[in-house]
């Protein structure tokens, strides 16, 4: 519950009960809860564990230690506790409170305020046996002597207020001699040089199993290989960002562990020991990333690791620089395949949250934009896509770099087919994206440029009109009309670009208040052109805009009534010449825009449109159209056609071949639907 951020004051109180619930072991890491709501929660169980590392600042580790030590059996039994990153107090700063908890054997208070004198008490505690005291601010380690029979494991990284010397150090050291685990990295601050001295130093630490100085200076392969081979028991070395670790001895693939930058295998371990401190992440990132350029085939539990780094330390930017630049180089191409889906919404996930966290770094930006301009991310996997979407517009608006562009407005025209249409409308409704996109467009044109940044932008405009009246007003209202008439006479031959055109202006014209726009002479004889296409595609978005706007009748048709009935019979005439196109070669969100269009018996030709339109996608994927033009009461709509004695024969003909299909789907699903009564649609 803490991890996923659903440990709070109000839903806390399930703990509260030992009689039903009996806790030994407890995590509420950055859980948001209150010293009351923690007192009466967790410490009236018979705790053995806690960890409560990063509780919000209300709590501080009195509060804890009081709590946990106002139950006796905590007193003498709880055994292990983790208080990194908390306040020692927000009364006394001087208040001692360790002791109360005599059975202890592990402390970690990391990353705290806590000083000599404090490390004076816990050191007194007569079962202490592990002791983290990272990123504290002793300065003097003498108190470690008073455990020194007992203490097996220290772990002191960035003493950052140590005022020892080497010798005075060795010295303490040396006297721990049932020490098995000692961590005395650092990230290369401070020019120490205890590190080569520990390992040069004959005899120290016999019982040591695991010794880490990374970040240390002076350290070499050598020295480390003849430390480790005088200790038969060592299963690991931390090596990270010290230069050593690439003799064959200390790879890290056999028994010896080792984290370092030298392979694969070190870097891994890396990023699984350090995964709570940045720098070292960091580090690890920048290596693995220098790796990932020559690897064919990437374990998911690699991607894992780069994953845990960028959910544990969201605003630091070199990590997530880093981290997003690994993303890349192991989703790219088909090494994405390889990846489970779960694991790929996780990253896409994280990678949104950092351009949201960082949106004026460029670099950043740009490494997020490349890993989500793939195809298996973008069709297959779960993700928040109104959110990815509104990203990527914001970082167009921000940036001109052309190649940049060009994948933007690729991931916006894919992610747009894919939202909902109240998403569609809700995204396009931003004028500014309206305006930007429209400006991509004029730019292409003004160049006599037809490329994929200009194929998708249009993809994107088209996606984003689709049933919104109001990006349409913005698209009219910001001269996109007179520009798409441009686009239209600048590339006569492209018929990819024409049928994208007509795409979008099909979308316009089903905004009946946005007609008047559109009864535009010399925009209504360039559709009647393009109607007589030889390429179906473009004749079907063509046909459809002439359908919309003749769909209204003849008192809201302002050009000529001779146009009119000249367009009403190239309508009909045209639509009976179309061969069946091979693919789909469009995909609707709804039927709802040609019900309207079904109505109109007294134009034939709007009809046959609309059925043919309907019967085109139902004959191409039956499964997802069918099934929506059912649910969306298409049948009473096509029956009401069928049955009407004004109905026209090539209208009937197309209207009784949607039933026979609809009919033999209900058959093969077993979908039901509403007996039909005329005049009930």
């Amino acid at each position: 519950m803490a991890t996923e951020g659903m440990l709070n004051d109000s839903t806390v109180g399930i703990f509260r009960s030992c009689q039903y619930l009996r806790l030994r072991r407890a995590c509420i890491c950055k859980a948001r809860i209150s010293a009351e709501a923690f007192h009466k929660a967790f410490c009236q169980h018979r705790l053995l564990e806690l960890d409560a590392s990063g509780v919000n600042a209300d709590v501080a580790i009195t509060d804890i230690i009081q709590g946990l030590s106002s139950n006796k059996w905590n007193q003498e039994s709880l055994q292990r506790l983790v208080l990194n990153g908390l306040t020692l107090s927000l009364e006394d700063p001087y208040e001692r409170c360790f002791s109360r908890l005599a059975g202890l054997r592990a402390l970690a208070i990391a990353n705290v305020d806590f000083y000599t004198e404090d490390l004076s008490e816990v050191c007194s505690l007569p079962r202490l046996e592990s002791l983290d005291i990272s990123n504290t601010c002793v300065t003097d380690l003498a108190p470690l002597l008073s455990c020194r029979e007992r203490l097996r494991s220290l772990t002191m990284h960035h003493l950052k207020c140590l005022k020892m010397s080497t010798s005075q150090l060795l010295d303490v050291l040396s006297q721990l001699a049932g020490l098995q685990h000692l961590d005395i990295s650092d990230d290369k601050q401070f020019t120490s040089d205890i590190a080569g001295h520990l390992l040069e130093q004959p005899g120290i630490l016999p019982q040591l199993c695991s010794l880490d100085v990374s970040g240390r200076k002076q350290v070499t392969d050598k020295a480390v290989k003849a430390f480790v081979q005088q200790r038969p028991g060592m299963h690991f070395i931390g090596l990270l960002a010290t230069g050593a670790g690439f003799c064959d001895f200390l790879s890290g693939e056999g028994s010896l562990k080792v984290s370092g930058e030298a392979n694969e295998a070190q870097i891994c371990e890396a990023l699984r020991r350090y995964s709570e401190r940045a720098f070292f992440v960091r580090e690890a990132l920048f290596h693995l990333f220098s790796l990932t350029h020559v690897m064919e085939k990437v374990p998911p539990d690699i991607l894992k690791l780069v994953v845990t780094g960028m959910k544990t330390h969201p605003l630091n930017l070199h990590v997530q620089l880093a981290a997003s630049a690994c993303v890349f180089n192991l989703t790219k191409q088909d090494l994405a395949v390889g990846m489970p889906v779960r694991l790929l919404g996780q990253v896409t996930h994280l990678l949104l949250e950092a351009m949201k966290n960082f949106p004026n770094h460029q670099q950043l930006q740009k490494n997020c934009l490349l890993s989500l301009c793939s195809d298996r991310i973008l069709q297959e996997v779960p993700f928040n896509r109104f959110e990815a979407a509104k990203l990527v517009m914001q970082w167009l608006c921000n940036y001109e770099d052309q190649n940049m562009q060009r994948m933007a407005v690729a991931i916006i025209s894919i992610l747009a087919a894919k939202l909902s249409t109240e998403q569609t409308a809700q995204l396009g409704a931003e004028l500014f994206i309206v305006r930007q996109l429209l400006h991509i467009v004029k730019q292409k044109t003004s160049q006599s440029l037809v490329d994929t940044t200009l194929k998708f932008t249009l993809s994107a405009l088209w996606n984003l009109t689709d049933e919104s009246p109001t990006t349409c007003r913005h698209f009219i209202e910001n001269q996109g009309l007179e520009l798409f008439m441009k686009v239209l006479e600048s590339f006569p031959s492209e018929s990819s670009i024409q049928q994208k055109v007509l795409g979008l202006l099909n979308n316009i014209a089903e905004v009946k208040e946005l007609h008047a726009e559109l009864m535009w002479k010399s925009f209504v004889e360039h559709i009647s052109v393009l109607l007589h296409s030889s390429e179906v595609e473009v004749s079907y978005f063509a046909a459809g805009i002439i359908a919309h706007l003749m769909s209204r009748g003849e008192e809201a048709w302002t050009l000529s009534t001779s146009l009119r009935t000249s367009l009403l019979q190239q309508l009909h005439s045209t639509i009976l010449k179309w061969p069946t196109p091979e693919c789909e070669m469009v995909a609707y969100r709804s039927f709802n825009p040609f019900f309207p269009l079904l109505k109109c018996f007294s134009t034939p030709g709007v009809q046959l449109w609309a059925a043919w339109a309907v019967q085109h996608v139902c004959s191409k994927n039956a499964s997802r159209y069918c099934s929506m033009l059912i649910e969306e009461g298409g049948m009473q709509h096509l029956y009401q056609v069928k049955e009407n004695p004004q109905t026209h024969p090539d209208v009937q003909r197309v209207s009784s071949s949607i039933l026979e299909s609809l009919e033999r789907h209900l058959a093969r699903t077993g979908q039901t639907v509403p007996p039909y009564r005329p005049g009930c649609a």
